[in-house]
């Protein structure tokens, strides 16, 4: 008998593969119906970890499958190539980003290949070459014609350690997402992609998401943060001048007493300009670019602020109350500007106690209004509508809606990121690159020292250009974007990736997508995956596309744990994937890490797991060798089955059913293996029988066989041909089960005495209630059981149980 030589199998079928095209896949071929397949790009580290391994062994599965059930499969790889660590490597190694990227892409793809995953490579995009960033500036151009994009000077968050501008998203519990350095408020002029101009249909949008995670869908309506109020307008007090106020409790207005504005907002450097306020402001707004955003607005956070000196009418009473400056409000909420309310809110209620100030109730213990004028009396959710209709009534308020989404900034102080294709000239201001100049390519003189601002700023054949507009000498912009866009539409790249003229071709794009199936880490519920949203919808409303949801589908995997931690180095737990494929093969890495765990949940690495799971390939190898020749020479014809016969075909049916049905409706790739683990025990007692049918054997090898070839795409090609078929396993038509090999002629059921059970009995599936009465009482053992007592009665419940009642 042969050995299961994984390493000679692998190679063999990995070099078939690549030399056959086997996964090239034509995507304006319309023939058959469409699917496409797709795990979020990785970053090019250059090396895979095991995480990396469960991602793309789950998309490779579906795949398989889903060409297997008749699709034409779109199932593309590419790499996530911009960013900061290849800038580090650069500074660390004096090695240029783009050589560090590209050397990491090859040993990354070579490890892809060696686990046997079905990419169609002629797809392949990476963000950091000129060929795809290109058109990452061509979308820049559309977003700023449209007004999607735009430049403004603003207060953001700063990490001194990356030196780079972060996005509210990318501040992870007022630290940098990347390197965990404290985040500080930096008053800088950047660009923004309005985000804002699509957060209702954001919104909307996930309720039309029915294939999503729905914690993924909390996620994103909590950070959009739709809310109903009303912006209430009060004057300065002695000028025309007035401050909107955005508030969700306008029934509590009555009670407002001072307001706060955001230290760093606008106003309040007019407010206290040639004041004697004014130095103190300054010097409390340099305190406060020192504190975090999620320090100043934590519950447990000491209140302070100081009076400006100035006041505002209240617009329901005409009450004058003082103007104040704290640490618990923001410049980007709302308007920057806060009514309050100290009887009604814990923080207003914190800040007055500290500093005296005037508290009034407005609303008591049973909701109902008092110490409101003529809406006393009233319950409070009925004043909230009045108090509203009657400041718009006066012209000093309006219904309103509110999000918590805010603008997207894209500007990133880095080399290796997309230029922003924006030249400054002294004459015509802010001029946009024309398209027939892109590119505009990032320049290789540059020097990488890791401080200050972007490294472009070192190069002069960068900065120093001419205006496209009047021609004169101009400036380059030299931030680059965030590495989030480049991610926002590369799905749609895909389909087109050698396009040379726009971005993808719109007819292509959407007869592929939305993609049907998307796989990736929850931790992306918010950047990358609102993001994406956010483009396709820009793209819709510029006619680029016709829908309007990037992902119908989304299966975000669990982590890879090893004793219950995540693999780090830092905890010394982690586990190579290339030295399991080294001393198990591929095959079995992916079966272990498909087999351990649904999907959807963490996984905890065993290496007696990974064990169980080459002897479990190594007995499906052993069991088709040597039934191989029986499988060859069989002719498929069953004549007249035996009753063994018919139970090993129930059992070859029932696993091929269950495996159909869980990779169909659901993800259930440990379940299927389990099943296909029962199959191959059933065909190991099947094949000891003298009387055996050579036809049932050639049924069950095939489809053993068939079955496991998406979990274990090596071996289930070498099987295949060692059992005579010509061509790919995965060229074929995924086997349809026989229902009527799922009808069994008898079946097993128990019988009890008095409700405890004393035997078990065949009997024909169909039987009447009565005949299975009688198959009871005819049967010696019970018979004997019974004797001499007196029956009450017999309960039969077919297909499971007799119980007979005996006094």
């Amino acid at each position: 008998m042969s050995v299961y030589d994984f390493k000679a199998i692998e190679k063999k079928w990995q070099d078939t593969w690549r030399e056959k095209g086997q996964y090239k896949m034509d995507t304006r071929q319309t023939e058959k119906p469409n699917y496409y397949t797709l795990e979020m790009f990785p970053y090019p580290s250059g090396k895979i970890h095991m995480g990396h391994v469960r991602n793309y062994s789950i998309g490779d599965v579906v795949a398989r499958f889903k060409k297997m059930e008749g699709y034409n499969v779109l199932h593309p790889m590419g790499w996530d190539s911009f960013g900061l660590p290849a800038e580090n490597a650069a500074i660390k190694n004096g090695i240029h980003p783009h050589k560090w990227t590209m050397s990491n892409i090859e040993d990354m793809k070579q490890q892809f290949n060696l686990l046997g995953l079905s990419y169609d490579w002629d797809k392949e995009v990476a963000t950091s070459t000129p060929e795809y960033y290109k058109f990452t500036q061509e979308i820049f151009l559309k977003f700023l014609e449209a007004g999607l994009a735009y430049k403004k000077k603003s207060y953001v968050n700063w990490c001194p350690s990356c030196e780079t501008v972060l996005a509210n998203e990318q501040v992870v519990q007022g630290e940098c997402e990347r390197c965990g350095a404290t985040v500080i408020k930096k008053d800088l002029e950047q660009w923004y992609f309005k985000t804002t101009a699509f957060a209702e249909e954001l919104l909307n949008g996930l309720d039309t998401l029915d294939g999503w995670p729905e914690k993924v869908k909390t996620m994103q309506r909590n950070w959009i943060g739709k809310s109903t109020g009303a912006n209430l307008t009060f004057q300065i007090d002695g000028s025309d001048e007035t401050i909107t106020v955005y508030t969700t409790r306008p029934d509590t207005a009555y009670g407002v007493t001072f307001m706060v504005l955001a230290p760093e907002s606008e106003l309040v450097k007019e407010l206290v300009a040639g004041t004697e306020y004014e130095a103190p402001v300054d010097e409390f707004l340099l305190k406060m670019h020192k504190m975090t955003e999620i320090e100043r607005t934590a519950t447990d956070l000491e209140k302070e602020g100081m009076f400006i000196g100035k006041y505002v009418i209240n617009p329901v009473n005409g009450r004058k109350v003082p103007i104040w400056i704290a640490n618990y409000v923001l410049a980007d909420y709302g308007t920057g500007a806060v009514m309050a309310v100290p009887a009604h809110d814990e923080r207003d209620e914190d800040f007055a106690k500290k500093y005296n100030l005037e508290i009034i109730p407005v609303i008591d213990e049973d909701g109902i209004m008092i110490n409101s004028e003529e809406f006393n009396g009233m319950p409070s959710k009925e004043a909230f509508d009045k108090i509203i209709d009657k400041m718009e009534e006066e012209g000093k308020g309006k219904r309103t809606v509110n999000y918590r989404l805010r603008d997207w900034l894209v500007s990133r102080q880095r080399y290796w990121g997309c230029p922003i294709p924006v030249v400054y000239c002294d004459d015509c201001g802010i001029v946009p690159e024309k398209k027939e100049n892109l590119p505009v390519l990032l320049p290789t003189d540059v020097e990488f020292t890791g401080k200050g601002e972007s490294p472009l700023t070192t190069s002069k054949t960068f900065c120093e250009t001419v205006c496209p507009k009047c021609g004169k000498p101009a400036r380059r912009e030299v931030d680059t974007m965030d590495t989030f866009v480049d991610s926002s539409w590369y799905f749609l790249r895909y389909t087109d990736n050698k396009n040379t003229e726009k971005p993808f071709d719109s007819e292509i794009a959407n007869r592929w997508h939305p993609v049907d199936q998307y796989i990736g880490g929850v931790e992306h519920a918010i950047m990358h995956l609102l993001y994406a949203r956010w483009f396709v919808k820009a793209f819709k409303s510029l006619g680029m596309v016709d829908f309007d949801e990037p992902f119908k589908n989304l299966l975000t995997q669990g982590m890879v744990l090893k004793e219950g931690s995540k693999m780090s180095k830092s905890k010394g737990n982690i586990v190579s994937p290339l030295k399991i494929i080294e001393e198990y093969g591929a095959d079995t890495a992916r079966l272990f890490i498909l087999f351990a765990a649904p999907p959807e949940r963490d996984l905890d690495w065993s290496d007696q797991g990974v064990e169980g799971c080459f002897k479990f390939l190594n007995r499906v190898y052993r069991l088709v060798d040597e039934l191989a020749d029986v499988a060859k020479s069989s002719n498929g014809e069953f004549g007249k089955l035996t009753s063994a016969d018919k139970d090993m075909r129930f059992a070859i049916h029932t696993s091929l059913k269950k495996v159909t049905g869980d990779l169909s409706e659901k993800f259930g790739f440990n379940t299927s293996i389990a099943s296909l683990m029962e199959l191959i025990n059933e065909m190991y007692k099947y094949k000891e029988l003298e009387n055996r049918n050579d036809a049932v054997i050639k049924e069950g090898i095939e489809t053993i066989v068939t079955i496991l070839a998406p979990f274990a795409p090596h071996l289930g090609e070498e099987l295949w041909q060692m059992i005579g078929k010509e061509g790919s396993v995965f060229d074929i038509s995924w086997p349809k089960y026989d229902e009527k090999a799922l009808v069994k002629d008898e079946i097993e059921v128990v019988v009890q005495i008095n409700g405890k059970v004393k035997g078990r009995m065949n009997i024909p599936a169909e039987i009447s209630r009565e005949d299975m009465q009688a198959a009871a009482m005819e049967d010696e053992k019970i018979k004997a059981l019974v004797e001499g007592k007196e029956i009450v009665k017999v309960i039969a419940v077919p297909k499971k149980l007799i119980n007979i009642v005996v006094k």
